[in-house]
């Protein structure tokens, strides 16, 4: 593909994004909404998998059961989306989600919500929730977020993700179908870690392979009309009193260095069709649990870092596609 650039960067960014669909920026606000996983409360599993922190990955989100969002956001801020973030966020009975997700939706400090979940916590009474919020609110969106971390069963099985690839593909495809007929309109924004144990091989000749492979996946789907509307590439973070801590102490496996992440998010980002968006390149970890790799406590010196490695490079996403 052509070099192109959005706002300035060689890659779709989620501000661009925003731009485009509200004409101005907007920020995601992380909530914890009271839910719990079927991969912590016996169902799957007990210990969550095993990167996750003790509050579900919503480190810094602030706890929602329906209040008013505006006293969170400062005066003369734009309208936010509401990102329920927090452990499984379709993981509770129907009315619950739907008296949650209406309060968001309903709510003039909000423009649209974002729905952090797993794929196989879907069931057919809540395909209909959505396909009722989307008629109810058409010009606010509903974007699912679905955590897949990886393509490879070895690695989903080392990390206690609790599904297989297939139910993965097999949601994305039932989602994809169903906006293609006009009956949802429901972006599917994918989860993917980079550096997961046994997937940086540094010693290797391609030390990237297991890691980009997930990548080709993805967009592999895309070119198959199993649409995916936007990437999360999130290094992974060793957070104190998780099992991967535990795990790291124990039997240590290698973290990416900084200037191999550069290198491997350039990769990724030439693999990457161009009408995908990319939301996140790193990641946020709270300092005081952060145990590796520290280098990447300075987010906005990393991303500094990592643009000026993509103009050396001259990396533009879709370069490989």
């Amino acid at each position: 593909m052509e070099k192109k650039l959005w706002d300035g960067r060689p890659y779709y960014t989620l501000g661009a994004y925003m731009k485009e669909q509200f004409g101005h920026p907007v920020r995601k606000l992380a909530l914890d909404a009271g839910f719990s996983c079927p991969n912590r409360d016996g169902t799957i599993g007990t210990g969550g998998c095993t990167f996750c922190s003790i509050d579900g990955s919503g480190d810094f989100a602030i706890s929602y059961h329906g209040q008013p969002l505006a006293p969170y956001l400062a005066e003369g801020n734009n309208p936010v989306i509401a990102y329920f973030q927090a452990f499984t966020n379709t993981y509770a009975p129907v009315d619950t989600l739907k008296k949650l997700y209406t309060a968001a939706l309903t709510d003039p400090a909000v423009c649209g919500i974002s729905i952090a979940t797993r794929p196989d916590c879907f069931s057919e009474d809540i395909y209909a929730l959505l396909d009722e919020l989307r008629t109810n609110f058409p010009d606010k969106p509903i974007w699912i977020e679905l955590g897949l971390q990886t393509v490879h069963e070895e690695t989903a099985v080392r990390i206690h993700r609790g599904y297989p690839l297939s139910v993965f593909e097999e949601c994305c495809h039932r989602l994809s179908e169903l906006a293609v007929t006009g009956h949802y309109d429901l972006p599917v924004i994918v989860h993917v870690i980079l550096g997961l144990p046994g997937e940086y091989l540094p010693d290797s000749s391609s030390p990237f392979r297991p890691m980009l492979e997930t990548i080709g996946y993805l967009a592999s789907l895309h070119a198959r009309g199993i649409r995916i509307a936007g990437i999360k590439l999130q290094l992974l973070h060793v957070l104190s009193e998780t099992q991967l801590a535990d795990e790291m102490r124990s039997d240590s496996f290698p973290i990416l260095t900084r200037e191999d992440y550069f290198d491997l998010l350039c990769d990724c980002i030439e693999l990457l069709p161009q009408d995908i968006v990319i939301h996140r390149l790193t990641g946020d970890a709270p300092r005081d649990l952060l145990i590796a790799p520290k280098w990447s406590g300075d987010k906005k010196n990393v991303l500094n870092a990592l643009h000026h490695h993509m103009k050396i490079r001259d990396t533009w996403q879709g370069k490989q596609v």
